[in-house]
């Protein structure tokens, strides 16, 4: 599970052929269908309990106890920024004008610019892992690759040196990032639908203080904030590392058909359906990616035919409980930065 570069002789020889026998397979079993009714209650029930806990914030008023709300308001975030993820994705409804309207909403509610993570994970699909080309490999503060740790210096060079021990830590500032990096794409005009995304961020950011400035106190206040904005942080990457970090990597010199470079770089978490609830579907990356507008609510029932399908065309297929998928990604953390730290031991 460690991340190497992809060897393709040790895999059956790339067919162009073999997505479209799998593709056809897939829509053959009405896995590509809509699932309206699905999403109707799925939306509905995350809405409501995100009302729910607006009113039990409201309620309990200036209280350490709002604590324990804001914990909760760090998942329903991530439960509603996985719709925005859903809609994206071309998943809910048939239109993409549609899709696009919900992820709008969706982004506004959590506070997140829906065009600059729609451009950013559209890049990444595509180039899933790729050394240069994928935008998930490319924060500053954590090295995925020795070349990249080759290439950090200052501040980054310590936190790079140590990210296997830093990286959950890191992980407390992720909400802020997001916030942050659609701030800086709306100012700078990045996006499509500026006018609207600043809008939204604007009254995003406007009625999130307001709130928690009128019903807490200024020191509850900054608590809440900080413990929101840092657990939201840990459940967004704890949900989306899990997929490709400690999986290989590729460079242009790696010649593979989409199938292989979806699946080869792509890694699924084991577990029952509280694991799909948390995860957002995030748990199922290989049949996610092989087929991104296909429903969550489908992923589940595509798992055991692409896993065969893999095994019939001796492809890899890489699978993990939760717990061990993190071990994955601390242990190639630790494995990338290994030069740093050797550069700095003192030699004997």
């Amino acid at each position: 599970m460690s991340s190497v570069n992809i060897d393709t002789d040790a895999h059956s020889a790339p067919s162009r052929t073999d997505f479209s026998h799998l593709a056809r397979l897939v829509k053959r079993e009405g896995l590509m269908d809509r699932r309206y009714g699905y999403y109707a209650v799925k939306v509905t029930l995350t809405l409501l309990a995100f009302v729910g806990g607006a009113v039990a914030f409201v309620a309990l008023g200036d209280s350490w106890w709002q604590l324990a709300t804001a914990a909760f308001f760090a998942v329903m975030f991530a439960q509603v920024a996985f719709l925005g993820h859903d809609a994206g994705h071309n998943q809910i409804f048939r239109t993409g004008r549609a899709n696009d309207r919900a992820g709008y909403a969706f982004g506004g509610i959590v506070g997140m610019s829906y065009g600059w993570w729609m451009g950013k994970h559209t890049r990444h699909h595509a180039n899933p892992n790729h050394e240069d080309d994928d935008p998930d490999l490319d924060i500053p503060l954590l090295a995925f690759t020795r070349g990249q740790s080759g290439e950090k210096s200052g501040f980054v060079r310590w936190t790079s040196k140590h990210q296997a021990a830093l990286f959950f830590p890191l992980l407390l500032l992720e909400g802020l990032s997001l916030h942050w990096a659609g701030i800086q794409a709306v100012w700078q005009g990045e996006i499509k639908a500026r006018r609207l995304e600043a809008v939204l961020l604007l009254a995003h950011i406007a009625i999130y203080l307001t709130a928690v400035f009128v019903v807490l106190s200024p020191p509850v206040a900054l608590a809440f904030i900080a413990v929101h904005q840092g657990l939201w942080g840990v459940y967004m990457g704890c949900s989306f590392a899990p997929g490709h970090k400690g999986m290989p990597t590729y460079t242009d010199e790696t010649k593979l058909d989409f199938l292989r470079k979806q699946i080869l770089t792509s890694r699924n978490v084991r577990g029952g359906p509280w694991v799909d609830f948390a995860l957002g579907g995030l748990n199922y990356q290989i049949e996610h990616h092989l087929f991104p507008s296909m429903p969550r609510i489908n992923l589940r029932r595509a798992q055991p035919l692409v896993r065969r399908f893999c095994a019939d065309h001796g492809i890899d297929y890489a699978q993990c409980g939760l717990l061990r998928t993190y071990r994955y990604v601390l242990q190639h953390l630790h494995d990338v930065s290994a030069p740093l730290r050797a550069a700095s031991t003192p030699a004997r």
